[in-house]
């Protein structure tokens, strides 16, 4: 019986894109917890090899984050320790560093941690994982878990999925296949211009796609 913990607190998106590495664990764990910040824990209940999934606001991801105190930090140390984990594989972006919520998983008795990190750990990670060059998110933190031990099964595909069924959207989006254009991101670094979006669902349509662009009412001009 092997408890695994795998974190990845941003949001929506970084969350689905966790979801190979996810069940690479599932496919040799016993039980898979994910751990999300709120943001993201709509996807993370998605996603399909997470058993349950734990919420908290991490002081040094989240876009608004509430302040550090002995309390919160503590409570969530005991609602770690409370999960039993025999390993923790703590996911982030390029730009995050792992070893806070390293520190407070070692604090809670997680006996084993893995992530990617640039930064020396010293004792708070198991396995300092290294990635070579800038690859897509999704490729990066599947190989942390197969450096974890965790390989995808022989039959996954490896691509991003949902838990099925999933829900019936013809009312939304018509009959027939479809791409969906999202234009939108949480940090503006991220977005594409109004611009550039319009070339890019003009050349799927030129090349024979229907195209359904979301967003929220705010960004709906």
């Amino acid at each position: 019986m092997t408890r695994v913990l795998v974190a990845r607190q941003d949001n929506l998106g970084d969350v689905l894109l966790a979801g190979p590495c996810v069940r690479a664990v599932a496919a040799h764990a016993s039980h898979v917890t994910l751990l999300t910040g709120p943001h993201g824990r709509a996807a993370g209940e998605l996603l399909p090899g997470v058993d349950d999934v734990l919420t908290w606001r991490a002081p040094w991801i989240d876009p608004e984050p509430p302040p550090v105190t002995a309390a919160d930090t503590g409570a969530f140390v005991e609602l770690a320790r409370a999960g039993r984990f025999d390993r923790a594989l703590v996911l982030t972006s390029f730009h995050q560093s792992p070893l806070p919520l390293a520190l407070l998983l070692r604090q809670a008795g997680v006996p084993w941690i893995g992530a990617v990190s640039e930064d020396y750990p010293g004792s708070l990670l198991d396995l300092r994982h290294r990635v070579d060059g800038d690859p897509p998110e999704p490729e990066r933190m599947l190989s942390l878990a197969e450096a974890a031990g965790f390989p995808l099964p022989p039959d996954d595909h490896g691509a991003l999925a949902l838990r099925r069924p999933l829900p019936d959207t013809t009312r939304l989006t018509g009959g027939g296949p479809y791409v969906v254009v999202h234009p939108a991101a949480s940090v503006p670094a991220r977005q594409p211009s109004a611009a550039w979006s319009r070339r890019l669902v003009r050349a799927l349509v030129d090349d024979g796609h229907r195209v359904l662009v979301t967003g929220a009412p705010a960004e709906r001009e």
